[in-house]
């Protein structure tokens, strides 16, 4: 009896080995085969640029010059030449070398902008000419605007404003 239990056991093995043959066949001897194909990644990339101005304050005006100054923050495309031009405002009669805030009552007092802190070369709104160059870097670069109210203009007091549009070109 003992030799038939074990001969069954025996059988019972290779049974289980022929089945586990069957469910894998060649699996093992055969290496995996693999193919391949390429393909382009493209994109277009467009010369762009985004300003954005700080409001200028000259604060009280007693009858003194008075200078003050604002930011322009450009951030435009690696390599891309721009310009910052800025307009005449909008008061009535002003022009981009005389600027004017409107005051109550039809009052007007004069002001300039300029490109450089020694107040000589005035900030215009022409490419080229009178506007700010630059080239972009792809970072936020920041240009100084240079405000002078000069001296000696006896208005009607009360409040002034203006509204200046700073236009980038590129």
């Amino acid at each position: 009896m003992a030799h038939y239990t074990t001969n069954f056991r025996l059988l019972a093995g290779v049974g289980a080995l022929a089945l586990l043959a069957v469910a894998l066949p060649g699996r093992q001897a055969m290496a995996a085969a693999t193919a391949t194909s390429n393909f382009t990644v493209s994109a277009t990339v467009q010369a762009t640029c985004l300003i954005s101005a700080g409001n200028l304050s000259f604060g009280t005006y007693t009858g003194s010059q008075v200078d003050a100054s604002s930011t322009i923050s450009v951030t435009c495309t690696n390599t891309t030449p721009y310009d910052v031009g800025l307009s005449a405002g909008t008061t009535t009669g002003a022009t981009t070398s005389t600027r004017k805030m409107a005051g109550t009552g039809g009052a007007t007092l004069n002001y300039a902008l300029y490109t450089d802190s020694g107040h000589l070369s005035n900030w215009g709104n022409i490419v080229d000419t009178d506007a700010v160059e630059g080239t972009g870097n792809g970072s936020a670069q920041s240009l100084t605007v240079y405000g002078r109210l000069p001296a000696a203009q006896y208005v009607t007091p009360g409040a002034y404003s203006d509204t200046i549009t700073a236009t980038i070109t590129y």
